[in-house]
């Protein structure tokens, strides 16, 4: 669900990048989104950004 969620709004642009990738890095270390899925979404953030 978080993932499906994160995805979503990096997707429609509607963020910012530095606090998107805090609240990533939250999700990881407690077990919210895997490694797999972390690497993706930062690596979506960095494009849109």
């Amino acid at each position: 669900m978080t993932y499906t969620y994160c995805k979503s709004i990096i997707e429609r642009g509607k963020f910012d990048a530095r606090e998107m990738k805090d609240k990533l890095d939250v999700f990881l270390l407690n077990n919210r989104i895997s490694q797999e899925q972390y690497t993706e979404l930062v690596k979506m953030v960095d494009a849109k950004a």
